[in-house]
């Protein structure tokens, strides 16, 4: 068995593998480390130019487009390691960046998964949007990381360099136990892609497991580069996503007052894209809203698994304020001052 599996979810991103992979097989080296491209069904040559150029690279190809959850449960059903690494291909990684997070939990076996700091590849010198220095969660189901708060994103001056628990780590480059991932049952593949680590990292969290951020490691992140931010689609399953994830999450006595709040603010979010002039992305608000009510049903099971096998109902990283009120009432803006 092998002590680290980095595995890369490809899907028909061979600029991305020429970019960033060499780096990845440089700084990923040592005894008991493979790397890994798991091939989503690509229709572009990522398959053929791996083979030509990556012999070091094993390749997992998989017969169809799984998604970005279904996708990596799918590649590491085929993958035995101590710890495996969801890296996604538009990550530059650093020297010994692995180093740091193994260190971290080979002596915190009560800690299941970690991130490195992550850095804005087109902008070095400031944070990540997708995962900056760790994410959290607020009352209403809205995430958040030390480093970004909604649109404000912070330079990196080293205000968040402490190894910090969190609520969730990012699916970019999610360092995680293989008997944790598969233990909590992995990516809720049903959500295709978005919201699907937090999600993880709430079983994971519920269930008495660490999640921290290891900032000694540094990697940096292009994000956005299989949908736009504004895309649609991406409002579409964020939106749908975040209340799936609430519905199978949360405790019952939160759980009707959470929702009904949500709708409203759902309703409002639909309704700012419309003062916008973005139909486009108003019309997936409502859309998400509607998709959620049909197929909450079928998450049922979910809900009633994951609050039978959560033994902490308080977690200290899904904070009790309304980061909403925070950052556009109170005027906090980042992370440090929200206190």
């Amino acid at each position: 068995m092998k002590k680290i599996s980095v595995v890369i979810l490809n899907w028909n991103g061979v600029g991305m593998l020429q970019k960033f992979l060499p780096k990845v097989l440089e700084y990923s080296q040592g005894e008991g480390v493979e790397v890994c491209v798991a091939d989503n069904g690509s229709t572009d040559d990522s398959v053929a130019w791996l083979k030509a150029n990556c012999p070091d690279v094993r390749i997992i190809v998989l017969d169809q487009n799984y998604g970005f959850a279904d996708g990596y449960n799918k590649a590491l059903q085929q993958v035995e390691a101590e710890y495996v690494v969801l890296l996604n291909s538009d990550v530059e990684v650093t020297p010994r960046w692995l180093e740091p997070m193994q260190a971290y939990l080979d002596s915190h076996s009560e800690v299941a998964a970690c991130q490195p700091k992550i850095r804005a590849e087109r902008n070095k010198e400031y944070f990540e949007y997708a995962g900056a220095a760790g994410g959290y969660i607020d009352c209403y189901g809205y995430p958040f990381c030390r480093g970004r708060i909604f649109e404000v994103v912070e330079k990196d001056e080293g205000q968040y360099d402490t190894v910090q628990s969190v609520f969730w780590a990012t699916g970019a480059a999610l360092f995680i136990r293989l008997k944790d991932y598969r233990n909590a049952g992995g990516l809720d593949g049903r959500f295709f892609a978005h919201m699907e680590e937090i999600d993880l990292c709430w079983r994971l969290r519920s269930r008495g497991r660490g999640i921290v951020c290891i900032p000694q490691s540094v990697v940096y992140h292009v994000g956005a580069a299989t949908l736009k931010k504004e895309n649609p689609r991406k409002t579409f399953l964020n939106f749908r996503n975040n209340l799936l994830m609430l519905y199978k999450n949360l405790p019952e006595k939160e759980l009707k007052k959470v929702l009904f709040i949500r709708g409203a603010l759902d309703w409002l979010a639909a309704f700012v894209f419309l003062l916008k002039g973005d139909g486009k992305n108003a019309r997936a608000v409502i859309q998400a809203r509607k998709e959620f009510k049909r197929i909450r049903p079928d998450f049922a099971s979910s809900r009633v698994e994951n609050l039978g096998k959560a033994t902490d109902e308080s977690i200290p990283e899904k904070v009790t304020y309304s980061i909403l009120w925070k950052f556009h009432v109170c005027g906090r803006k980042v992370f440090h001052k929200l206190k």
